[in-house]
């Protein structure tokens, strides 16, 4: 048995579609499906998600709505009229807006049930064309389908009764269409993952129903080595393993939400990326073990937007409880941080800058002065993290160097490096200006 997710690219027409249902009508293994809302058709186009986030700010601010739900509806129209089905879903995507934006839940909760409602009417769009076409197919609700989650508005916890309710699926006999991105509390509301989670969705579903493959289809032939906007056709992945994915995704490859492997990892479930548009592509196979390689790097991953808190005082190492002073700040502003790279006297606590405002950032420094009496304390900001990563790379001699050297030619000074915490991956801290020269001496050094 195999479970598919159709990401957004996937999904986000009319032709898009078609090529959805050939793929599903290719083997008849795959028997559940999992589909995201529709994404962008051409390259400035608005994903679906993206206007109904759109719609619901204009209302919770008392601004026109119409127009925006106006736009939504013609999107879906466009796609029912291609497909020649009924177009009875866009009377209840119109009904089911009102129905959320007049109802008395928090806004918290107005917004999870908008923000679900492309993935639940693309859905409800694909079991309909599957029926047309003469295959049997039904839609389900997440709900139906005992997707049940922690209520937690925007990054909701799928809770362990899930797996067995889904797993009631195997019976089924026909295709089951399921939506991606949320799931419903126990108390019957609907909440979604955080922001990518139809990935999420898609490995729960696998999870649960113990799929012998999982398959996300997406609009690439497979997982690069390198982002291929940095560095002109890098070479392709064919295998990875859990780790090596989760470290790749944390730091910048948009292929997968990079929590969205759990539920399939904990399960030992192979997944395959692999392309809508190329389906006979051979793709590439996450796995929980593969054999040594030559190279042990597989992937130069890099993502910006982070901020440096330096701390430093003399005989720092000797002061009992002062990392965790320091990390209770942080947690009391409800800040997390990314790495905490630290010496004998100094520590540093690497932040993505979106987790942290001016206000809060001045609060921590005021407490960070007042509790801990620093010698010093300062803010680095426009900081970018390159991750080197592979399986193996722990055991094999010379490849810092490598790293350092190849940091060297293209003259980028490293602020900071983290090794020794990961078994698969070096972590350098550089300017986030020479990012692209870094990732490209780098790639040059363990690729070419």
């Amino acid at each position: 048995m195999k479970v598919a997710k159709f990401g957004g690219s996937s999904v986000a027409n009319a032709e898009q579609l078609q090529k959805v249902a050939s793929i599903i009508q290719d083997d008849k293994d795959r028997k559940v499906i999992v589909v995201s809302a529709p994404g962008k058709r051409f390259s400035d186009d608005i994903k679906v998600t993206d206007m109904l986030i759109e719609l619901g700010e204009a209302f919770f601010n008392k601004q026109p709505y119409e127009q925006k739900l106006q736009a939504v509806l013609e999107r879906f129209q466009s796609i029912t009229n291609e497909l020649s089905i009924s177009d009875q879903i866009i009377k209840e995507i119109k009904d089911g807006v009102e129905g959320i934006l007049h109802s008395t839940d928090s806004d918290a909760l107005k917004m999870d049930a908008l923000k679900a409602t492309g993935e639940d009417s693309l859905a409800k769009v694909l079991s309909a064309y599957l029926q047309s076409i003469g295959v049997e197919s039904t839609y389900l609700n997440p709900q139906q389908a005992g997707i049940f989650v922690s209520e937690h508005p925007g990054g909701a916890q799928v809770l362990e009764e899930s797996y067995d309710h889904l797993y009631q699926l195997r019976e089924r006999n026909e295709i089951v269409v399921i939506p991606g991105f949320f799931g419903y509390s126990k108390e019957g509301k609907l909440i979604t993952f955080s922001r990518g989670g139809s990935d999420i969705t898609g490995s729960i579903v696998a999870a649960g129903v113990k799929a012998d493959l999982y398959e996300n289809f997406t609009d690439v032939d497979s997982v690069y080595c390198v982002n291929p906007t940095i560095v002109d056709n890098p070479k392709q992945i064919t295998s990875l393993t859990y780790k090596e994915m989760r470290e790749l995704s944390y730091a910048g490859f948009s292929v997968f939400h990079d929590e969205a492997l759990i539920p399939a990892f904990k399960a030992d479930i192979p997944v395959c990326i692999k392309n809508t548009n190329n389906p006979q592509a051979m793709g590439t196979i996450i796995v929980s073990k593969k054999e040594p390689q030559p190279n042990p790097v597989v992937g130069i991953a890099s993502d910006t937007g982070f901020i440096s808190i330096y701390v430093s005082k003399y005989l720092m190492n000797r002061e009992l409880g002062f990392g965790r002073k320091l990390l209770t700040i942080l947690e009391d502003e409800d800040i997390s941080f990314e790495h905490t790279p630290s010496g004998i006297d100094d520590i540093s606590v690497i932040i993505r800058e979106s987790n942290i405002t001016s206000e809060k950032e001045e609060r921590v420094i005021a407490r960070i002065k007042e509790e801990l009496d620093p010698d010093t304390v300062s803010v680095e900001r426009d900081l970018a993290l390159i991750m080197v990563v592979g399986e193996g790379m722990d055991s094999t001699v010379g490849l810092a160097d490598k790293a350092t050297h190849a940091f060297h030619q293209a003259k980028v000074n490293i602020e900071m490096m983290n090794q020794g915490s990961s078994e698969v991956s070096m972590m350098f801290g550089i300017k986030a200006e020479k990012v692209n020269e870094s990732v490209r001496a780098l790639y040059h050094m363990f690729f070419e």
